[in-house]
């Protein structure tokens, strides 16, 4: 009995002992794949959550939000402007492991490396352009907030670069206004676009431009570009006559998602009260002149983000509404916004701890 119980114990353990040492080699080769992996360079970056700043405080010791020789008004809670850091570049990639410990994390996401990088830009033309997204939707958020407290604000669109071999080469330069298309004037960028983008391939465009004080008109025939859009060849920016002087100051955080919670939290600093009733609130989005939300990149990034400086809801464009259903951190309410006016009443809504169930809600249906 002893033996056939010694001898069962033994043919017992074989297979174990053969599943162990078939565990330990998948490891060990797992684990040297890992390493040879590292000394390849690996065509992807990775966002993850970046800083979180409060555009009713401080950031890197000044003040985010500054109006000058304009009253302003004490106020509390937190607007939270979110941001997502890119982990690898062009001169250094993060390494496999790195890639595929993201993976493992919901936070974090993988993206091709020409998604932020194309191969026709260099790194520092990324950046300028980062920037100047930034600076451009910073103004427009200014303009969004002053028009809500009903300042009248004019403005012109301006040329601010020609591209070479472009219909604009050679008639448009740096420093026109644009005044009109075909005798229209154009309200907002996002509406300049839209009026060359109409284009119908038939006769030129009418367009009117204001250089030294004089009216010029030149008959241009758009092209399209690599998107298939109609294009002019030319970049383009607002300029505003601000009758308040308001000083944004966020140096190294790039694009234009942040317009939104910075028109929230001017319009909190020039009315009185707290605007956020003392709560947490985030959100992301960019705002045009016209005071419409659109949508952005990172969004799953931002809501952990949000969730993790203590945020209780997360104000989100409707055009993300897609990528949120399903990918909420637990214990964050998000609400989905259209217009800063929609924003506006979310945030007193939350602040009043009123049944945001009535507002906009990202969902499957």
């Amino acid at each position: 009995m002893p033996r056939r119980l010694f001898a069962k114990s033994r043919i017992a353990r074989r297979p174990e002992s053969r599943r162990s040492v078939a565990g330990t080699s998948l490891l060990v080769l797992f684990s040297l794949g890992l390493v040879a992996l590292s000394f390849f360079d690996a065509p992807y970056v990775i966002e993850r959550p970046g800083p979180v700043v409060n555009v009713l405080g401080e950031y890197q010791d000044k003040l985010v939000i500054e109006v000058v020789d304009t009253k302003t008004f004490p106020t509390e809670g937190e607007l939270g402007l979110l941001s997502v850091s890119i982990v690898g570049s062009p001169e250094q990639t993060p390494s496999w492991p790195e890639l595929f410990f993201a993976w493992l994390d919901p936070a974090q996401a993988i993206a091709p490396i020409e998604q932020f990088y194309p191969k026709t830009k260099t790194v520092e033309q990324v950046d300028a352009e980062s920037t100047a997204m930034m600076e451009e939707s910073q103004q427009d958020s200014v303009a969004v907030a002053l028009k809500k407290l009903g300042y009248e604000i004019p403005s012109n669109i301006y040329i601010s670069e020609v591209s070479k071999n472009k219909p604009s080469s050679g008639k448009l330069v740096a420093g026109d206004f644009v005044k009109a298309i075909n005798g229209v004037a154009p309200t907002s960028i996002d509406n300049l676009r839209a009026m060359i983008g109409e284009y119908d391939s038939k006769t030129p465009l009418k367009v009117t431009v204001e250089r030294d004080k004089k009216s010029l008109v030149y008959e241009l025939t758009p092209v399209k570009n690599d998107d298939g859009n109609f294009v002019l060849g030319i970049f383009v920016g607002t300029k505003y006559d601000f009758p308040v002087k308001v000083n944004l100051q966020v140096s190294d955080i790039g694009g234009p998602s942040g317009g939104m919670m910075f028109a929230l939290g001017i319009y909190d600093r020039l009315t009185p009260g707290a605007l956020t009733g003392g709560k947490n609130i985030a959100g992301t989005g960019t705002v045009n002149s016209e005071g419409e939300i659109g949508s952005i990149g990172g969004i799953r990034q931002k809501m952990y983000g949000a969730e993790r400086s203590g945020a209780t809801h997360f104000l989100a464009p409707v055009g993300n509404c897609a990528e949120v259903v399903g990918h909420i951190p637990t214990g964050l309410t998000v609400i989905s916004v259209r217009t800063f006016e929609e924003a506006l009443a979310a945030t007193e809504a939350i602040a009043n701890d009123r049944d945001t169930k009535q507002l906009g809600s990202c969902s499957t249906k």
